[in-house]
């Protein structure tokens, strides 16, 4: 049996709700959350830090956003308001349900999901996400004091960055390995010794490996092989699922992806409506992956538009830089500049 697997944000809606969030709570709220954000994947693809995985910045920002005012009802109340689809999403979904089981893996938290799947007709059961209850744990006020004064302290931070082949902190510039430093003192020591420190140690994030895990227990639920299995996916949370769609021979699809889903898909697809995914998944259902691949264009030709803002291709160590920069492009043109840049 054939089956669909997608990302949330990226291939079906514009939202980064977890940045979003942040900005609306936060003072200084989306500069605080792209420090953290560049810190997250550092620590995950970087450093390679055991027991951190891509997309934990969801459990870093919780006593934050707790600190300064944000409970269930109001993460639940501003979700439901602020949802952005990419064009066609609805339409792309239901299309490809006639012809095969769908599913969504996201990090997202558990309201922003439920209020997709209201907006779009998705069936819930049919997804994953990062379940989350704010209210349940406790902040004194001491806390929130010193969260809401260390917010500013992060968002005033450098963004790190870094280049090919970085293994750890000598490959950071002397700001950068102070911040990380500073960052790694505050979450891992004196948050840590925070009543609040609970729900950065009990919420659960499904990215990276998470969503790997995720991918493997649909296949159990549909007893399905990894070569029935097509994985869209646009970001670094992406890329462990990515990679194992196309090492099991399935079909790795990056969406208006970063250099992360580029690297870990073999399909790259631009476009600034869901349009193509539909197409490709019309393909894959009627013929598997070889169906998709017979009707990319052959090594060293361009890649074929099928619309003057869309193209598809496969991504190969010749095309890897080309399709990096047109994704970037795209990316950041269809999801802002802000949300197109995050990991």
């Amino acid at each position: 049996m054939r089956i669909f697997i997608t990302d949330c944000e990226g291939p079906i809606s514009k939202n980064d709700n977890a940045l979003e969030l942040a900005a609306h709570f936060v003072p200084e709220g989306e500069r605080f959350f792209s420090v953290l954000s560049a810190y997250d994947d550092y620590l995950a693809y970087v450093e390679k830090r055991p027991g951190y995985k891509a997309g934990d910045t969801l459990r870093l920002i919780l006593p934050f956003l707790k600190a300064f005012g944000a409970t269930d009802e109001g993460i639940e109340k501003f979700s439901k308001e602020n949802i952005l689809l990419i064009p066609g999403a609805r339409d792309t979904l239901r299309l490809i349900r006639e012809k095969m089981p769908a599913y969504i893996i996201s990090t997202s938290y558990a309201p922003y999901i439920q209020a997709l799947c209201e907006v779009i007709g998705f069936p819930l059961e049919a997804t994953y996400c990062t379940a989350l209850t704010l209210d349940q744990y406790p902040l004194p006020e001491e806390e929130a004091r010193a969260l809401r004064e260390v917010a500013g302290e992060i968002a005033h931070m450098p963004l790190i960055a870094w280049g090919e082949g970085a293994t750890g902190l000598t490959d950071l510039s002397a700001s950068e390995r102070k911040a990380v430093e500073r960052l790694d003192r505050l979450f891992w020591k004196e948050i840590a010794q925070m009543q609040v420190n609970r729900v950065i140690e009990e919420v659960d994030p499904i990215g990276g490996a998470a969503k790997a895990a995720a991918v493997r227990d649909i296949r159990k639920k549909t007893k399905s092989d990894f070569s029935d299995v097509m994985y869209v996916g646009d970001s670094i949370t992406d890329l462990a699922a990515l990679e194992m769609v196309k090492q099991g021979g399935g079909l790795a699809v990056s969406f208006n992806g970063n250099v992360y889903a580029i690297q870990g898909a073999q399909v790259a697809c631009v476009g600034k409506d869901t349009g193509i995914i539909t197409r490709v998944a019309e393909r894959f259902a009627a013929g598997g992956k070889a169906g998709v691949m017979a009707g990319l264009a052959p090594a060293g030709k361009d890649a074929p538009r099928l619309g003057s803002d869309t193209e598809i291709g496969e991504i190969t160590p010749e095309t890897l830089p080309r399709w990096i920069e047109q994704s970037r492009q795209f990316r950041r043109e269809v999801r802002g500049v802000s949300i197109g840049s995050l990991g």
